[in-house]
């Protein structure tokens, strides 16, 4: 075993540890329910513009696209719009790499690289803000309801063409909202690529938590994904690409970051 594949089997032997730590878990739960009280998720930005969420799930994501290098990146709910910064500065720099390996010139409005924002209410200052972001060129946005099935034919003839798509669902939280969403979209998820489903976290928070929202314990993305993997194993189905489609937890990756607001909600796509 060369260094290299000695330090990635370390750091597996790492990851199922913490998997099977159960005072970590429960800790980490406990640091969620308590930074969360004063607003935790809202405090960081990318690249300029607020992101609703974690540093740990952001690191998940930037490993997530490296790994999965996909073309076109769906993501269901824009808010401010660091997010789609995010996803699109990520493929920035896998077209950047390709150029540096190949040895061409880089042309970034060449890229066949894009990023799909949806979300119910684009609001004007957020609209104006991601257009005007250097990433914006990158960017595509549709205002509607996710679930809405003219919104649904829409994203699906964007994602017509492309080879390897990931998708991300962080809207409307209820259980009919999330599952709806997955039905829709998880299924233009590339093979070996996936859809990530935030917020599965509400299930295990205190309820009290979430007095003003309409979902909480026993309704939400968590208990969604549930259903949706029990269904797709009791009627087998079709992804996008005509392939069939299975879906599995990847727990090495919440297992790893421990404080994540996805448990549960890193969906793999099976080969």
């Amino acid at each position: 075993m060369n260094p290299i594949e000695a330090f990635q089997a370390e750091v597996a032997r790492n990851i199922e540890a913490l998997g099977n730590d159960a005072e970590a878990l429960h800790l980490s739960r406990q640091w969620s329910a308590l930074t969360n009280r004063n607003g935790y998720t809202y405090n960081f930005s990318w690249l300029g513009r607020p992101i609703i969420q974690y540093p740990q799930d952001m690191v998940a994501l930037q490993e997530i696209i490296w790994k999965v290098k996909p073309d076109l990146i769906i993501e269901t709910g824009i808010a401010h719009g660091g997010s789609l910064i995010l996803s699109a500065s990520m493929l920035s720099m896998l077209d950047y790499c390709d150029a540096v390996e190949s040895g061409t010139m880089l042309d970034p409005q060449k890229s066949r690289r894009r990023v799909l924002g949806v979300d119910i209410d684009i609001r004007p200052h957020n609209r104006e803000a991601i257009e005007k972001h250097p990433m914006a060129h990158r960017i595509d946005m549709i205002q509607g309801s996710s679930i809405d099935p003219e919104i649904v034919a829409q994203v699906k003839k964007a994602a017509a063409g492309y080879e390897r798509v990931l998708v991300i669902l962080d809207s409307n939280h209820t259980h009919a909202h999330v599952l709806e969403e997955l039905r829709a979209y998880a299924p233009l998820t590339s093979v070996d690529s996936y859809c990530i489903v935030f917020d599965t976290l509400v299930e295990d928070l205190p309820d009290e938590m979430f007095a003003n929202r309409p979902w909480g314990k026993g309704d939400n993305p968590k208990t969604a994904v549930w259903e949706y993997l029990r269904d797709l194993n009791a009627s087998p189905s079709v992804g996008f690409d005509g392939k069939p489609l299975g879906f599995e937890i990847d727990k090495s990756i919440e297992n790893k970051l421990l404080i994540t607001v996805a448990p549960d909600g890193f969906l793999k796509r099976l080969a």
